[in-house]
C-alpha cells in the first residue's frame, strides 16, 4: 500500500471512532482481497472501503469503487460473517478522502451499495 493510502486509512479510522464507531478490523485479508476497515456502529457490521486521492483530476475518491470492487466486498463480507458466526445486519460505506494543499475533505458514503 503506498503511503497515501496508509495516511487516508488512518485518517478514516480517527473519523469512524470521532462518529461513534468500533473499529474491529484493520486490513482484513480473506481468500478474495482486503477490507480496508471492519467497524460496528448500532449493533450493525460495516465494512468500510477506503479511496484517498491527492487530487480531483481522474474524478472523486469515491468513483473508484466500481462494480468488480463492490462484488468483491461483498464477498469478503460473507466470508468475515460465516468465519466470526456472525448474524448481526452489515452494511458498506466508502469514505473517499481527497488531500490537498495540507487539507483533508472526507466525504462519508453511508449504506454506499
Amino acid at each position: 500500500m503506498n503511503l497515501l493510502g496508509i495516511k487516508g486509512e488512518n485518517i478514516a479510522v480517527k473519523y469512524l471512532k470521532a462518529s461513534g464507531f468500533d473499529i474491529i478490523e484493520r486490513n482484513y485479508r480473506t481468500p478474495f482481497g482486503e477490507a480496508d476497515i471492519i467497524g460496528r456502529e448500532n449493533g450493525v457490521v460495516v465494512f468500510v472501503e477506503v479511496k484517498s486521492r491527492s487530487s480531483d483530476a481522474f474524478g472523486q475518491p469515491f468513483e473508484a469503487v466500481d462494480y468488480r470492487k463492490r462484488e468483491k466486498l461483498k464477498k469478503i463480507a460473507i466470508y468475515y460473517l460465516k468465519q466470526n458466526k456472525n448474524d448481526m445486519p452489515a452494511r458498506f460505506d466508502v469514505i473517499s478522502i481527497l488531500s490537498s494543499n495540507g487539507k483533508d475533505e472526507i466525504n462519508h458514503i453511508r449504506e454506499a451499495f
